[in-house]
């Protein structure tokens, strides 16, 4: 059996998988707490937070598949945000806001490129560094006060970007579902996504047969900077608000739906699909626990236990493949 049909069975065995237990965890949920999981109130409230966490997901989905990390984004999230904040209070315009979040996040993912490449420090170092930095740099310009723009409400950038369709579907939903297909499409039907997935296997061959590894490693944390300042305007948009601890709690969620998604931690193999449904299931798992009469806390053991145990799974699964 070739390596190519190997790694397509994986795939197709984990992706599958992992819509049955989806489906599964619907099923079971529906059964133990009908009263919130048979209303469709429920569904629009997953459709408008579940969104924030899967980009932020997306992206990551694509430096872990090329052997890296980024552990800084919710602290790029907390400066990108504080960005957007002021530049809209400033100039009254959320466009405007926009540009600046963007253009922060971009610097930010480069400053993270240039580290881990040109530097040779390991992305998991690197990338703690400027976390602290970043998060240090937004308490310090905000002097730990939050910012009110409930104001933004009123604008049609607020309708575009987290507005309800026909009063009840999130934009933001719409959004995730455009760029979850727009990534799907550069992973596995553009060149881009081949030399992503090549360097995630080997990285030494890579660079032999011709691929700038340097340029393609540095693209994706600046994809993941500009991703993550994209979810922060967006958090801005539907709260009328930043606060300095913005960002904080979804570095676990974030990693969490990655690994049950079936992307390997060792790199090399990974689907934007996978990843999706995992950001599903993680969403709601967490209302589960909840409406089950459980403490939230339990929601973060749950999440270290998926952790640990998807990563075992597929490190048994990849491992056998190889």
């Amino acid at each position: 059996m070739t390596t190519f049909l190997r790694s397509f069975l994986n795939r197709f065995r984990i992706q599958t998988g992992i819509s049955a237990v989806l489906i599964i965890l619907l099923s079971l949920f529906a059964m133990l707490s009908p009263q919130t999981f048979l209303s469709p109130r429920i569904y629009i409230s997953f459709a408008s937070t579940i969104p924030f966490a899967a980009l932020l997901a997306l992206g990551l989905t694509l430096l872990v598949i090329a052997g890296e990390l980024d552990l800084s984004f919710p602290a790029v999230m907390a400066i990108s945000g504080l960005c957007f904040s002021e530049t809209f209070l400033q100039t009254q315009s959320a466009v405007a806001g926009m540009a600046a979040a963007l253009a922060v996040g971009g610097l930010a993912g480069l400053v993270n490129g240039l580290i881990v490449v040109k530097v040779g420090v390991p992305s998991i170092i690197a990338t703690i560094g400027t976390q602290f930095f970043w998060r240090g740099l937004s308490a310090l310009l905000a002097a730990g006060l939050a910012r009110n723009i409930v104001p933004v409400r009123e604008t049609l950038f607020h309708h575009l970007m987290v507005g309800r369709i026909g009063g009840c579907v999130p934009v933001q939903a719409v959004w995730c579902i455009c760029i979850a297909i727009l990534l799907s499409l550069i992973l596995n039907r553009h060149i881009f996504g081949d030399q992503v997935l090549f360097i995630g296997d080997n990285i030494d061959t890579a660079r032999l047969i011709g691929i700038n590894t340097d340029r393609v490693r540095i693209r994706l944390f600046v994809l993941m900077g500009i991703l993550s300042a994209v979810v922060a305007v967006m958090i801005c948009l539907e709260m009328g608000s930043w606060w300095p601890t913005q960002g904080e709690g979804y570095l676990l969620i974030v990693f969490a739906s990655i690994f049950i998604g079936g992307t390997s931690v060792f790199g090399g193999e990974g689907t934007i699909f996978g990843t999706l449904i995992g950001a599903v299931i993680i969403g709601i798992i967490e209302a589960g626990i909840i409406s089950a009469g459980l403490s939230g806390f339990w929601t973060r053991l749950v999440h270290g236990c998926i952790i640990v145990v998807s990563v075992s799974v597929y490190a048994k699964v990849f491992k056998t493949g190889r």
